[in-house]
C-alpha cells in the first residue's frame, strides 16, 4: 500500500505543479490588468486634461518612434512597453502621439535575438547564419516603419481602422442593458481600491497620481517577466516541438507557428531567441526563419489587447484602439512587405549584408547595436530638446 501511494504521489506531482503554474499565470495576468488600470488612473490624477502638453516633446513622430525603440531596447520587452502605452492612452495620451511609440517598440524588441546571435561569434559560418537570422527581424520591422509611418502621417489608416474596430469591440457603457455590466471593472475593483488606498496618504492628488504610475510600471515590469518565466518553464518544450514540426513547412505554417509560440510563452524576444541558435547551427535557413519572425510580431500583440480590457469608462475605447493599432501595424506590415514579391526580399537582403559586415569585423556588430538601438534614438530625443 505504501509503495502504491508513493507511486501515485510521484505521478501526481507533475500534474499538481502544472496546475499551480497555471494558477500563478492567472494571478499574474490579474496583476497585469490591475497595473495597467493603475497607470491610467495615475495619469488622470496627475495631469488631468494636460496629457498632450506633458508629452509635447513627443509630438514629433520621429522622436516618439525613437522613444519607443530606446525604451523597449532598455527594458527588453515590447509587451511591457505596449502595456504601459495602453495605460498612458487611458490616462489621456493622444492616439497620434502613441502610434509612433508603438511602432518604435516593434523595432526595439528585436535587439534580444541580435544579442543571442553573438553566442556563435567564435564560429565564422555559424555566426553569419545566426546574425542574418536575428537581423532579418530588425530589418523587417524597420522596413515596416519606413513604409507605414509616412502613410499613417499622411492618411491615418491605422488610426481610422482601429477606431472603427474598437467601437465594435468595446461596449457602450451608457446603454442600459447587459453590456453596461462591466465584468472587468467589477473584477478589478478590489485591486484598484487597494492600489488607490496605498497612495491616499500622499499630500496631493498629483503626487498620488505619480505614485500610482510608478507602482503600475513596476508591477508591469515584474509581471511580464514573471509570466515569461512561468510560461517558458511550462511551454518551452512544447514550443520547440511546434517549431520543429512547422517552421520548415512553408511561409504560412512558419507565420502561424511564430504567432502561436509567442502567445504560449508571452515573449517575442524568447521566441526569436529560440530559433536563432537553430539557424546558426544550420537546422533552419534564413528563408525559413523569416516568416517565423513575422509570426512573433503578431503573437506579441496579445499582451496589449489583454491589457486594454482592464480599462473601463470613457477611455476604454481609446485603450482598445491603441492595442489594435499594434496588431494592425504588424498585419499590414506582413501584407505589404511579405506578400508583395518586390518587397519580400528586402529584409533578407539587408540581413545578409549586415551578416557579411559582421563576419568581416566585429566592430560593425557593436556599431550596429549601439547605433540603431541606443545612439540614434538618444541623439534624436536629445536634439528635440535643443
Amino acid at each position: 500500500m505504501t509503495t502504491n501511494t508513493g507511486a501515485l504521489a510521484d505521478h501526481s506531482t507533475p500534474a499538481t505543479r502544472q496546475w499551480l503554474s497555471w494558477l500563478l499565470v492567472i494571478t499574474l495576468i490579474y496583476l497585469l490588468l490591475a497595473a495597467v488600470g493603475a497607470i491610467g488612473d495615475g495619469f488622470k490624477a496627475a495631469v488631468g486634461d494636460n496629457a498632450k502638453e506633458l508629452f509635447a516633446f513627443a509630438t514629433n513622430p520621429f522622436v516618439g518612434l525613437m522613444i519607443g525603440v530606446a525604451a523597449t531596447a532598455l527594458i527588453q520587452s515590447s509587451s511591457t512597453v505596449t502595456s504601459i502605452i495602453v495605460g498612458m492612452v487611458a490616462g489621456g495620451l493622444p492616439i497620434p502621439i502613441a502610434i509612433p511609440l508603438i511602432m518604435g517598440a516593434n523595432i526595439g524588441t528585436s535587439l534580444t535575438s541580435t544579442i543571442v546571435s553573438l553566442g556563435h561569434v567564435r564560429n565564422g559560418v555559424e555566426f553569419h547564419r545566426a546574425f542574418a537570422a536575428a537581423t532579418v527581424h530588425d530589418a523587417f520591422n524597420i522596413t515596416a516603419v519606413a513604409i507605414l509611418l509616412p502613410l499613417e502621417l499622411l492618411f491615418h489608416p491605422l488610426a481610422q481602422m482601429s477606431e472603427v474596430l474598437a467601437g465594435l469591440l468595446v461596449s457602450d457603457s451608457t446603454s442600459v442593458d447587459m453590456k453596461s455590466v462591466n465584468f472587468m471593472k467589477t473584477l478589478l475593483t478590489p485591486a484598484s481600491d487597494l492600489l488607490n488606498a496605498s497612495v491616499a496618504w500622499l499630500p496631493s492628488q498629483v503626487w498620488s497620481g505619480v505614485a500610482l504610475i510608478v507602482i503600475g510600471i513596476g508591477l508591469i515590469l515584474f509581471v511580464v517577466q514573471a509570466i515569461g518565466k512561468v510560461l517558458r518553464r511550462v511551454m518551452v518544450g512544447r514550443a520547440k516541438e511546434i517549431m520543429h514540426t512547422s517552421v520548415g513547412r512553408g511561409p504560412v505554417s512558419g507565420i502561424a507557428s511564430g504567432t502561436l509560440i509567442t502567445i504560449l510563452v508571452q515573449s517575442s524576444s524568447t521566441t526569436t531567441a529560440l530559433i536563432v541558435p537553430l539557424a546558426g547551427t544550420g537546422v533552419f535557413s534564413l528563408k525559413q526563419v523569416y516568416p517565423f519572425t513575422l509570426g512573433t510580431n503578431i503573437g506579441t500583440c496579445v499582451t496589449a489587447l489583454l491589457a486594454a480590457t482592464a480599462i473601463s469608462g470613457p477611455t476604454a475605447e481609446l485603450a482598445m484602439q491603441i492595442a489594435l493599432v499594434h496588431l494592425l501595424f504588424n498585419l499590414f506590415g506582413i501584407f505589404l512587405i511579405y506578400v508583395l514579391p518586390f518587397l519580400r526580399g528586402v529584409p533578407p537582403a539587408i540581413a545578409t549584408h549586415l551578416a557579411d559586415l559582421a563576419q568581416r569585423s566585429k566592430l560593425y556588430v557593436g556599431a550596429y547595436i549601439g547605433g540603431v538601438f541606443f545612439g540614434l534614438p538618444l541623439l534624436l530625443i536629445g536634439g528635440s530638446q535643443l
